[in-house]
C-alpha cells in the first residue's frame, strides 16, 4: 500500500496587536453613532470631506509638529517603491488642511468640512485606545470670529448629548496668538529649568524640544508642582483676552457649561487661541472623548494663504464604549443589528429557484422595498422556521414545489404583533401588498 500523502497543517492568522476586528455584532453601535453625527452635520450644513489613508511624511512633521510625541514615537512611516516616505494618517485635520489647498477650496470661500474614519498611532493599546483607531471630526477653515469658536464646540456638546453621553465636562483654555506662546515660552522655560531636578524624566526630555507639553504632564507630583508656575493667561495680549472672553460669553449665552483650565494644551503643534476638551466621568482615567481648537496658522504654513481654522475630532472608540456601558445600566436603549422583514423558506427544486426570484423582487418593490432574508441552507421546512424566528424577521415566507408551481406564497406571522395563522397569496398579489397591509395579515 502506498502511503498517505502528509498533509499540513495551516497555524490560522491573527490580527496584528491594536488591530482590533469590528464584527457584526458591534458594528449597530457603530453605525448608531455615525448615524446620529450625519445627522448633525446635515443639521449644521457642515459637508463631509474623504482623504487617503497614506500621505508624505512631511505633511505630519510640517503640520503637526516634529517634536511632538505623535511624530517622534507614534507614527507608522515607510519607505515606499518609489524612495519616497509615507505615513499612514495619525490624525484627520493635516490631511483635510492638504486637500482644502490642494484642490482649491480654500480659495473658494469659508469651508465647512467632516471627516470620518481610521487613523493610526503606534502606542500601547488599552480600552477604547487601539493601534487602529477611528475618529469624526469638523473642520472650520476660514472663519475667524470667536461665533466659529462658539458654533463648532456646540455642535460636538450636542452630538455627544444626543448619543446619550453622560457625566460630560467642557474644559476651555486660551493659547494665544504665536506672539503670546513666544512670550509664554520663554518665561515657562526658565521656570522649568530651575525646577528641572523636580520633574519627571518625561518632562525634563521635554524642555528642550516642547516645553508647553509639560503643562499636559500626567504625572501626579509634576501636575502639584506645576501649581507655581506661571500661566499662559498672564501672557495673553489685550486681543487675545477680548477674544477668549467672546467664546466664553458665547458658550454661556447658550446654556454650554464650562470649566477654564489654563494647564490645558494640546499635544500638536498647530494649536492657538481656543484650545477645549470634553470629558466624560464615564471613562474613569480616558476621560477625553473630544478634542479641539483653533489653528490658524495651519493652512499656512502647509503652503496655503493665510487661513483661520478650528475643528476637533471624537474618539469612536471611546464613544462605543459610553454607549454599550449605557445600555448595559439600561439608560440607552438596546442597539441591535437590523433584523429582516421577511424570513423567505424554500425547499425543494422549483420552490428554491422561485425563492431566489422572489427575494430579489421583495428587496426592489417600488416605493416600498421589504428587507429578505434568504434561507441558503436546504435544510428541511423545520429547521428553517426556527432560524426564520430566531432572525427576529416579523414573517416568514414559505415556497416549496407545491406553492412555486400554483404560483403562491405561504405567509407566516412570526411575533405577536404580526397575528396569528397562516395565509396563503399569489406571489403577485403578495408583492402588490401596501407595507401597512402586512400588519392586518394575521
Amino acid at each position: 500500500m502506498g502511503r498517505s500523502p502528509i498533509r499540513t497543517v495551516l497555524k490560522p492568522l491573527q490580527s496584528l496587536r491594536g488591530m482590533v476586528d469590528l464584527l457584526p455584532g458591534q458594528t449597530p453601535f457603530w453605525q448608531r453613532i455615525e448615524a446620529t453625527a450625519r445627522e448633525h452635520f446635515r443639521r449644521a450644513a457642515v459637508e463631509e470631506i474623504r482623504t487617503p489613508l497614506l500621505e508624505v511624511t512631511e505633511l505630519f512633521a510640517r503640520g503637526i509638529g516634529e517634536a511632538t510625541d505623535v511624530v517622534g514615537k507614534e507614527m507608522y512611516s515607510f519607505e515606499d517603491r518609489g524612495a519616497r516616505s509615507c505615513t499612514l494618517r495619525p490624525e484627520g485635520t493635516a490631511s483635510v488642511v492638504r486637500a482644502a489647498i490642494q484642490h482649491g477650496l480654500v480659495a473658494q470661500g469659508p469651508q465647512r468640512l467632516w471627516y470620518g474614519g481610521p487613523m493610526f498611532r503606534y502606542e500601547r493599546p488599552q480600552a477604547g485606545r487601539q493601534r487602529q483607531f477611528h475618529q469624526i471630526g469638523l473642520e472650520f477653515l476660514g472663519h475667524a470670529d470667536p461665533r466659529s469658536d462658539v458654533e463648532a464646540i456646540a455642535i460636538a456638546w450636542d452630538l455627544l448629548m444626543d448619543l446619550g453621553v453622560g457625566g460630560l465636562s467642557l474644559e476651555l483654555n486660551s493659547l494665544g496668538s504665536p506672539e503670546d506662546r513666544q512670550r509664554y515660552r520663554a518665561e515657562l522655560l526658565a521656570w522649568l529649568e530651575a525646577h528641572r531636578e523636580r520633574l519627571d524624566p518625561d518632562s525634563q526630555n521635554r524642555i528642550t524640544t516642547n516645553p508647553l507639553r509639560v503643562l499636559d504632564s500626567k504625572n501626579p507630583d509634576t501636575q502639584a508642582l506645576l501649581a507655581g508656575a506661571p500661566t499662559l493667561a498672564d501672557a495673553l495680549s489685550g486681543e487675545s483676552h477680548g477674544r477668549f472672553l467672546r467664546v466664553r460669553q458665547g458658550l454661556e449665552a447658550l446654556a454650554i457649561p464650562f470649566e477654564l483650565n489654563p494647564r490645558l494644551v494640546r499635544g500638536l503643534d498647530y494649536y492657538g487661541h481656543t484650545a477645549f476638551e470634553i470629558t466624560s466621568s464615564q471613562l474613569g482615567a480616558q476621560a477625553t472623548v473630544c478634542g479641539g481648537g483653533r489653528y490658524d496658522g495651519l493652512v499656512e504654513q502647509l503652503g496655503g494663504p493665510p487661513t483661520p481654522a478650528i475643528g476637533w475630532a471624537m474618539g469612536m472608540e471611546r464613544l462605543v464604549l459610553l454607549l454599550s456601558q449605557a445600555m448595559e445600566a439600561g439608560t440607552q436603549a438596546p442597539v441591535t443589528a437590523a433584523q429582516p422583514d421577511l424570513y423567505l423558506v424554500n425547499r425543494g427544486a422549483l420552490g428554491e429557484a422561485c425563492a431566489l426570484e422572489l427575494a430579489r423582487r421583495c428587496r426592489q418593490r417600488p416605493g416600498a422595498p421589504l428587507a429578505v432574508q434568504l434561507d441558503l441552507s436546504g435544510a428541511g421546512f423545520d429547521k428553517q422556521l426556527k432560524r426564520a424566528r430566531r432572525s427576529g424577521a416579523r414573517w416568514a415566507l414559505v415556497l416549496g414545489d407545491e406553492e412555486a408551481g400554483a404560483g403562491q406564497v405561504r405567509l407566516l406571522p412570526l411575533d405577536a404583533e404580526a397575528g396569528s395563522g397562516d395565509r396563503v397569496l399569489s406571489r403577485e398579489a403578495f408583492l402588490a401588498l401596501p407595507p401597512h397591509e402586512l400588519k392586518r395579515l394575521g
